[in-house]
């Protein structure tokens, strides 16, 4: 049996586990061969990260096996959202249990949580152009290209690739 999933806002004693995840996350795909590249160490900080934008975490029988930030347009941790968005940044599940539905979740709580709130009518994010297993994700939950949006990383030729999904008011 399969235990359930649950979303939940991180709590500080949940920041080690966070910060581990993204850093194994981002290695094991191959977006980022080493640890100490400036954006992972960036990423880690997740204290850091947590008084600019809220972060939550998947948790399955106790254990952080996923996590999520939800920022704010205007906000330091925004780079793409607009005023009635909500940006998505560092969606990450523990590599050991990838594709168990962690992902997903998360990707629901942040559009119910979206679509709770007064004023927001999408989510925006923004994922590598190579990263196929993420883009793959975000077609299946419904996020749809922006291709407008696209930028590129300042002072790179790394093209990043801009997704939206309208959320609608409950």
């Amino acid at each position: 049996m399969q235990l359930q999933i649950t979303v939940r806002p991180a709590r500080p004693a949940d920041y080690d586990d966070v910060a581990r995840i993204t850093l194994d996350s981002y290695v094991a795909a191959g977006y980022y061969g080493d640890p100490e590249h400036p954006y992972l160490r960036q990423l880690r900080d997740v204290a850091g990260r947590a008084e600019h934008a809220d972060v939550w975490v998947a948790e399955r029988g106790g254990t952080v096996i996923g996590s999520v930030t939800v920022a704010s347009a205007g906000g330091p941790f925004a780079d793409i959202a607009y005023e009635d968005e909500l940006e998505m940044r560092t969606l990450v599940v523990d590599p050991a249990v990838q594709r168990s539905g962690a992902g997903k979740s998360l990707v629901k709580a942040l559009v119910d949580h979206a679509r709770s709130r007064e004023g927001i009518n999408a989510v925006a994010l923004t994922t590598g152009a190579t990263w196929e297993s993420a883009n793959a994700l975000y077609r299946a939950t419904g996020f749809d290209r922006v291709p407008e949006r696209d930028w590129f990383v300042p002072g790179t030729d790394i093209k990043l690739l801009v997704y939206r999904r309208e959320v609608g008011q409950s």
